[in-house]
């Protein structure tokens, strides 16, 4: 703009140097010098006024530049932010079959465990039945009894002895007295597994509360009250989900689903608006399991909540 106008100004004083009424006797030499060097400046401004044009499309060219640039560096963060969106989702959904193949592992060593224990204790009977019947064992052969020859027993009616039939122990229960209704253990909890991860959550529902309903007692139960919970969850029911949790924090605290049910006992109940007693249950899942995913898992959702993972 300045540019512009000492242009115009010198143009107009050139005009007027021009036109300027002369005197009658020759224009003197100061004039023509003042002329001349008025033309040398119009000449200037022209130069410059070509080279700053030159240089303002130098400028301009080099903003489109960078403008195409920019676009095809954020074209290119575009395609590469959806590369790592599909990979993450590969990833979850990997991990996800990789966890439910876990959880069926973890499921089959807690019953191999609940199972190897029976079998021991099967075993310590059969031991101390053995010892007691070695204890109490009959004379042999050809051995005469010290003592008088005790009577046969007296013939009922219909000829039949008074007292238990042979071979019939009367402190034995009858095994066919079993409830044979039960379904088998392992079967039904590993089918309640594979309904579960392929999400046919009624059929698994039905299948984990046969194994609670017929084995209470038995380790693997826990594992069963855990999956109840999962389906609870995921069907967002989170008050059923949180007694479940809670059959296996109760009821089976050393099962190896423990550290998980805590720590979505404590989603559950942040779900149901109880987000103190949801807190109070991932301080505790880190307390008692600080070494475990959970744990971790816990850490990480009292962070996004802005808690503190210790009270003060």
């Amino acid at each position: 703009m300045a540019i512009r106008n000492l242009f115009v100004a010198a143009a107009t004083l050139a005009a007027v140097l021009v036109f300027a009424p002369v005197p009658a006797r020759a224009a003197s030499k100061e004039i023509i010098e003042l002329q001349t060097q008025v033309q040398q400046l119009l000449d200037m401004v022209q130069r410059m006024q070509s080279t700053l044009d030159t240089r303002f499309g130098v400028l301009q060219h080099l903003a489109e530049q960078t403008a195409d640039n920019a676009n095809q560096m954020t074209a290119a963060v575009n395609t590469l932010q959806q590369k790592i969106n599909a990979q993450n989702d590969a990833m979850g959904t990997k991990l996800d079959a990789t966890s439910g193949q876990a959880q069926a592992l973890n499921d089959s060593v807690d019953e191999l465990k609940s199972r190897i224990a029976k079998l021991d204790k099967s075993i310590q009977d059969m031991q101390g039945q053995l010892q007691t019947m070695q204890s109490g064992a009959p004379p042999a052969a050809g051995a005469q009894p010290s003592g008088p020859t005790a009577p046969p027993p007296d013939p009922g009616p219909g000829g039949a002895a008074n007292g238990p039939m042979p071979g019939v122990n009367p402190g034995v229960a009858n095994p066919g007295s079993a409830n044979s209704a039960a379904p088998p253990l392992r079967d039904t909890f590993q089918a309640g597994v594979r309904d579960y991860n392929a999400a046919k959550y009624p059929v698994a529902t039905g299948e984990f509360e046969d194994v609670v309903h017929y084995y209470p007692m038995e380790e693997i139960a826990g594992s069963a009250h855990f999956y109840l919970g999962e389906i609870a969850y995921r069907q967002q029911n989170y008050a059923d989900a949180v007694k479940a949790y809670n059959a296996v924090l109760e009821g089976f605290s050393g099962n190896s689903k423990a550290p998980a049910a805590q720590l979505h006992k404590g989603l559950a109940l942040i779900q149901l608006n109880k987000k103190d007693a949801g807190i109070h249950e991932l301080r505790l899942l880190i307390q008692r399991h600080p070494q475990t995913p959970e744990a971790a898992q816990a850490r990480t959702k009292l962070n996004t909540l802005g808690v503190r993972i210790t009270p003060r």
